[in-house]
């Protein structure tokens, strides 16, 4: 939700695939892609974004606290990121979902979005239940 030099994010993306590829995960065994070529997660953002309304968004702790951070002055982008997370969810049709305690209003969140869309439009979507970590 903030802007980046693109060398830097570049390099975040390649850091980030040698973690997971450091962790274990074996690309054999899953899919490894870059979110960011798959224009179905901004998409399915936009039409899940039609179905949303602000003030169920403007009431996440995580919004008031990055807007207070950014002088009160939060952007598009950071009031529908977690539209863009449910959609990144519901797009795989997931049924679990691992998260931690910080992220928990936003699975639920994407959890009122599936029901409404689904009562909208009939069942398509699952509604996902977290798995909660335990650190």
């Amino acid at each position: 939700t903030m802007p980046k030099e693109p060398a830097v994010l570049r390099q975040n993306i390649l850091d980030t695939t040698a973690a997971i590829l450091a962790c274990g995960i074996d690309p054999k065994k899953c899919f490894l892609f870059r979110q960011s070529l798959v224009p179905e997660h901004a998409e399915l953002a936009w039409i899940l974004g039609c179905l949303t309304n602000v003030p169920r968004l403007l009431r996440l702790p995580q919004w008031k606290m990055k807007r207070t951070s950014q002088n009160n002055e939060g952007t598009v982008g950071l009031l529908t990121y977690p539209v863009l997370q449910a959609a990144d969810i519901l797009l795989y049709k997931s049924t679990h979902v691992p998260v931690g305690e910080d992220q928990v209003l936003h699975l639920e969140l994407a959890q009122d979005i599936a029901q409404h869309f689904n009562k909208k439009y009939g069942e398509f979507f699952p509604v996902p239940k977290a798995i909660l970590s335990e650190l």
